[in-house]
């Protein structure tokens, strides 16, 4: 669908995975000759689609610290779930953002990229969430990668889906359940993506705006308001959070263990020291090498993640799944064709067996098995003072 908003300004709304979309945005770029092809892409995302090979020169230590490794695991398997809705529909995922790039690049049209890049997108949303929040964002997360399959895509509400592109349906449901910060990834792209549109008629330029239907009605809102004005800065900005309570447990948990350890000490002596470290690194270490062998993990990654857990707990500036994935990558690391064959992971037997995801599943699944490790040891670590 696609409306005209003035004389300077046309917004087709897209599905990400629609054949009509596709012809919908060559029909009118061909009929308006826009001076501007504006896009709701943002520069990585747009990388990820003009430069599908750059995942070969992805250095591999890249892929250990956590955060990547959450990141990296969600969007390809999000790409996946993309690719298999596009097969069944013969259009590949982003298929209408590339018709946009082409048609404009073949008219010499100019390509303006207007979505903020998600990574601020998520950053600032990670910003403003609880830990209850993050704590239920990971959990769903754990549940989806493991229970990833074939059948499960036949639960998939196509037509649902087909309403929006994919992006606003991750962010969507991203919103519902993390409901604190759907301001900041729904009504802020809305804001973000009507200014830069705007930004572009400045000199009294055409611009044609392909961007995915669900963000179309708010879109137009704010460009058919004449009063409309946003600071692009202020909502490309990441605020540092002054008081975060992951990072201050993180650096309590090494102080408080060597308080139970001299305290237990004093009431029980040498026995229940003993006894201390043994629930401590053998409940820490037992966790997250069971997160490792989910995984799929080498078995001397497994030992790895076995010995490490427990110390690494009590370092805050290193995680388990760090040193895990470490070995995992001298022991098999990813060559070229798993780099290559992240582009067609399409079903739950293709994640197991490619050495990317792999390896980001041994990071993720170890830090997460040690996450649970480190309560559950705190709980038998208290009994035994009851």
């Amino acid at each position: 669908m696609h409306e005209i908003i003035n004389d300077k300004i046309i917004l087709v709304g897209t599905a990400h995975i629609s054949k009509d979309s596709v012809d919908e945005v060559k029909e009118v770029i061909e009929k308006h000759h826009p001076d501007i092809v504006a896009v709701e892409l943002c520069e990585r995302r747009y990388k990820s689609i003009t430069e599908k090979d750059k995942w070969e020169s992805t250095p591999v230590t890249s892929l250990l610290k956590s955060n990547n490794a959450y990141f990296l695991l969600a969007q390809t398997f999000l790409s996946s779930i993309q690719r298999k809705l596009g097969k069944e529909h013969g259009v590949e995922p982003g298929s209408e953002m590339i018709q946009a790039i082409d048609l404009a690049k073949e008219h010499n049209h100019a390509i303006e990229l207007v979505d903020r890049d998600i990574s601020v997108t998520l950053k600032r949303a990670w910003k403003k969430m609880g830990f209850r929040e993050k704590f239920r964002l990971f959990w769903e997360f754990l549940k989806a990668i493991v229970g990833f399959d074939d059948e499960e895509m036949e639960d998939l509400d196509l037509e649902e889906m087909m309403d929006q592109d994919m992006i606003s349906t991750l962010m969507e449901e991203f919103g519902t359940l993390a409901p604190t910060v759907k301001d900041v990834l729904i009504s802020e792209r809305d804001s973000y993506i009507a200014q830069k549109i705007l930004n572009c008629t400045d000199e009294n330029k055409t611009v044609v705006a392909v961007i995915g239907a669900g963000h179309l009605q708010g879109i137009k809102k704010h460009v058919l308001d004449p009063n409309f004005n946003v600071d692009l800065k202020s909502l490309e900005h990441v605020p540092e959070k002054r008081f975060s309570v992951l990072k201050t447990i993180g650096y309590l948990i090494p102080v408080l263990f060597a308080a139970v350890i001299l305290y237990g000490f004093y009431i029980g002596g040498l026995e229940k020291t003993l006894q201390i470290f043994l629930y401590w690194f053998l409940i820490n270490g037992i966790c997250s090498s069971i997160g490792t062998i989910l995984a799929r993990g080498h078995v001397l990654t497994i030992l790895t993640a076995f010995v490490a857990a427990p110390i690494t707990s009590l370092n805050p500036a290193v995680a388990a799944g760090w040193v895990a994935g470490y070995v995992e990558a001298k022991l098999r690391t990813p060559v070229i064709k798993d780099f290559k064959g992240l582009s067609s992971l399409e079903n739950f037997k293709d994640f197991w067996n490619n050495r990317v995801v792999r390896l980001l599943m041994v990071v993720a699944f170890a830090n997460l098995g040690s996450m649970v490790g480190t309560w559950l040891a705190g709980f038998y670590i208290a009994s035994l003072f009851a």
